[in-house]
């Protein structure tokens, strides 16, 4: 059991309860950074063992993530990437000892698989079923892919601005994908009062204890790969930040329990076209402005950094370390020559890292003797386009350029929003019946519509999408329509999903009474009253929705 022994403010050492996805500050100084501690007495004689009969991933290092039973929980798989020695890149520009930390090897090829299992495996032990994330692309994959796996319905908020095969590939493991026509800012905005207004949990990334502990899995992995050693430097391109501040954390606690003889200095590297944290540093200040993005590389896309670049700039004054921008061109031009000399395909939010690390060797910044760590993370991966259909993003319209949006509009966008993500499953055998179903629904609402062909794909779709209703035949080839419902209300996750039964035949009075109080209303194929249909649907989701806005 790795439960934090309590939660220590970064900035004036007060110790307080941890509790896990409360917006955390210090109880005495008002702190945002609060650290989690462990019993790291206990952990050190478990290392000094060799760590023995642990798995070769991120969950070799349990004691020290805040999940209170790991042995109980069919956990993601995520970490365990390999260390690699450049073979060629860094040795063209002198330097011999640059190693690459391959997240590319991680369930969805990026480092925010580590976020997603362990913030998800904490949902998990808290019944969580119905999450809210916000992202720049790599989370918003990760989280999909993992909350797949837990059974988790996650409604992912993106800018519209993030590559298409990056919003596609989340729709493809199953979240609900809302494309916001603004900047990241504003998603993150649109994202919590979407949350508020529906009663659902927001990660919120960096102020997460369990998804920024998450990251220094990292760390200690890179230190057990160099043989218990830190390095000189550690390099990553960043957006929000999170990412280094959770990988110092496991650098930090290393080094007070005595594994590593030093903390490693830090580069932040950032797109000079999305950059107030370089600019903030290379003025000397310990607080960033907020900037409008000016790059393509969307996923590094963050304007205001808030909090998170404080935290950074104190890790650089402490441990030494500095921060700098590349521009797009030079991070293309990186990513080509690293294909060219490693073999290694990266995104371009990656190649942003390369290119700094290339700028500060060639300015004698990184001295030609250092070891360093570069973080690699990403893929191109095109989402096959014909396996997702039509449906597979929600569109909202806040602003046409990167301004932020005036409060009417935010209104507006959210009350949309609430009409355009409801969800009807309708399950049913026979197609032409299902597309009779669906135009009589259309040509009222703007619905969001899924079918499925049998019960047991049904049931599964239930369970995935959460729908506001399921609209479902009778008779149906194995899992029949008495069996679908009977397994809807002893499901926790599905039982409360209202639903409208819709039958070809005429059923006997001990058929209704299994039917009695399952179910929301029945109709009959064939003689189908369309105008009390529609409109008996129609309550049914507005009934659903008041609930959801009262509870």
């Amino acid at each position: 059991m790795a439960h934090p022994l309590h939660l220590q403010c970064a900035v004036c050492g007060n110790q307080q309860p941890y509790e896990p996805f409360v917006p955390a500050s210090c109880k005495k100084c008002e702190s945002q950074w609060l650290e989690a501690r462990y019993d790291y007495a206990a952990f050190k004689r478990e290392i000094l063992r060799g760590i023995p009969n642990r798995p070769r991933n991120m969950w070799r290092y349990q004691d020290v993530l805040p999940i209170e039973n790991p042995a109980a929980l069919d956990l993601y798989p995520s970490g365990g990437t390999p260390l690699w020695l450049s073979q060629r890149f860094a040795p063209d520009l002198g330097l011999d000892s640059v190693y690459f930390k391959d997240e590319r090897y991680a369930p969805t090829s990026s480092f925010k698989d580590r976020q997603a299992g362990v913030a998800v495996a904490a949902m998990n032990e808290r019944g969580i079923n119905e999450a809210v994330i916000a992202s720049t692309g790599n989370a918003a994959v990760a989280y999909a892919a993992a909350c797949a796996r837990a059974g988790i319905k996650l409604w992912v908020f993106m800018t519209s601005l993030v590559p298409q095969e990056k919003l596609r590939e989340a729709a493809l493991f199953g979240a609900e994908v809302i494309r916001v026509s603004g900047n990241y800012d504003q998603t993150k905005q649109i994202a919590s009062q979407f949350a508020q207004r529906r009663n659902l949990f927001l990660d919120r990334g960096a102020s997460s204890i369990p998804a920024r502990e998450s990251m220094k899995t990292i760390a200690y992995e890179i230190v057990e790969g160099l043989g218990w050693r830190a390095p000189d430097w550690y390099i990553q391109a960043v957006s929000g930040g999170m990412g280094p501040l959770g990988v110092y954390s496991g650098f930090k606690e290393m080094y007070e329990m005595g594994l590593i003889n030093k903390v490693p200095k830090l580069a932040i590297i950032q797109a000079e076209g999305c950059s107030p944290m370089v600019q903030a540093f290379k003025s000397g200040k310990d607080t960033a402005n907020p900037v409008i993005p000016d790059t393509r590389i969307i996923i590094l896309s963050t304007g205001d950094p808030g909090k998170s670049y404080t935290y950074l700039w104190n890790l650089t004054q402490q441990y030494g370390g500095t921060m700098e921008a590349v521009s797009d061109l030079e991070a293309y031009t990186s990513m080509q020559r690293l294909a060219k000399s490693e073999g290694m395909a990266v995104e371009p939010a990656t190649a942003v890292a390369f290119a700094g690390f290339e700028k500060l060797s060639k300015n004698g910044t990184i001295d030609r003797n250092e070891l360093v760590v570069i973080n690699c993370t990403g893929h191109t991966f095109p989402v096959e386009k014909h396996v997702l259909g039509d449906q597979w993003a929600v569109d909202v319209h806040l602003s046409k350029d990167q301004s932020p949006a005036p409060r009417e509009g935010l209104q507006a966008a959210l009350e949309n929003l609430d009409e355009k993500t409801t969800t009807v499953l309708l399950i049913d055998d026979n197609s032409d019946d299902a597309l009779l179903i669906q135009r009589l629904l259309e040509g009222r609402k703007n619905y969001r519509m899924y079918h499925a062909r049998d019960g047991w794909e049904g049931l599964a779709m239930a369970r995935q999408k959460l729908p506001d209703l399921i609209v479902s035949d009778l008779t149906m080839p194995g899992m029949d329509g008495f069996g679908l419902v009977e397994e809807l209300k002893l499901d926790p996750r599905t039982r409360a999903i209202p639903v409208v039964v819709v039958s070809a035949k005429d059923i006997t009075s001990e058929e209704r009474q299994r039917l009695n109080g399952h179910i929301e209303a029945l109709y009959q194929k064939g003689s189908l009253p369309t105008r009390k249909f529609v409109d008996k649907v129609i309550n049914v989701i507005a009934d659903r929705a008041e609930d959801k806005n009262g509870s």
